[in-house]
């Protein structure tokens, strides 16, 4: 990294981590631990997924309420409309309310049947991310935030559909995008002037990866449409049981990323943490994000 690329503290990034709820006790025990770890850096808000079908529904609200009670961070409780009628959502978010949550993330959801599958509504729900950012906004003055695909969503017949859908949402009252997870620069930057020429002017915040688990996470850029770059492939080649190596290799990719990002004028990231701590720590390190002791 040539001399001087890390940015000072003042010219810091703000930042927001994504938490999944954990499903047993060593899951919560790891959660908590990588929540205790990174509140010092003072994050925007903390998002928790809401698993495929609203399965995950009592543990995402169980975690959101504690975040509520036990820290002093912002909660952004994920709500999907698969698999449930408007007005079982509508009481999903009136609980949220009642439990001190202001901010939600609004996501169409995953098929039933998993990703690849055809989506159909559910008979009396919502249809999508757009009528549901409407639906929250009826029951309470919640900040939304709603997903954005730069490399097109894959049930997408074009980009012009993504981007009308997203004006859908932005016209319902969302008022955040955060983007799926992307490797090239140049593909968020192009899809940020595609939405701009489109007149839509909220921020589009870059959803960062922190999976060093590369074969996991090529499953998971096939099933999303993300590209990624051969120069990672070759980068992580052998390294399957080295998992010390792929940690740091990871931690600079990332921060890499981030770092072309910002150059070019992105403020703000949110990472999908998948529960561990160490990876955002060193990427936010990297970045020049500090504890807000450390900072002061």
């Amino acid at each position: 990294m040539p001399e001087g690329r890390i940015a000072p503290v003042s010219g810091a990034p703000r930042i927001s981590f994504e938490f999944f709820p954990p499903k047993d006790e060593a899951m919560d025990e790891r959660l908590w631990n990588s929540i205790s770890r990174l509140a010092p850096l003072d994050p925007l808000y903390v998002s928790v997924t809401y698993g495929a079908g609203g399965s995950t529904r009592d543990r995402t609200h169980r975690t959101v309420r504690r975040i509520v009670q036990e820290t002093t961070l912002k909660p952004a409780a994920h709500l999907t409309c698969v698999n449930a009628s408007r007005e079982e959502v509508d009481a999903v978010i009136r609980d949220y309310w009642d439990a001190g949550v202001r901010h939600i993330v609004a996501l169409r959801g995953d098929p039933p049947g998993g990703v690849g599958e055809r989506y159909e509504p559910f008979k009396g729900g919502y249809a999508n991310a757009a009528e549901l950012a409407a639906g929250i906004r009826k029951c309470g003055a919640f900040e939304v935030s709603v997903g954005c695909y730069p490399e097109k969503h894959p049930e997408s017949a074009s980009f012009d559909y993504d981007i009308d859908l997203l004006k859908a949402k932005i016209d319902n009252g969302a008022t955040r995008a955060i983007t799926q997870f992307f490797f090239d620069p140049d593909v968020y930057f192009r899809y940020l002037d595609r939405v701009r020429g489109a007149g839509i002017d909220i921020p589009i915040v870059p959803g960062i990866m922190m999976q060093s688990n590369f074969a996991g996470l090529v499953r998971m850029a096939g099933l999303c449409g993300a590209t990624i770059p051969a120069r990672l492939f070759d980068l992580f080649d052998g390294l399957e049981s080295d998992p010390g190596t792929r940690e740091l290799l990871t931690a600079n990719v990332t921060a890499d990323l981030c770092h072309e990002l910002s150059d070019r004028g992105v403020d703000q990231f949110h990472f999908y943490t998948l529960n561990r701590a160490e990876l955002a720590l060193a990427t936010c390190r990297l970045l020049g994000v500090r504890p807000v002791e450390m900072a002061a």
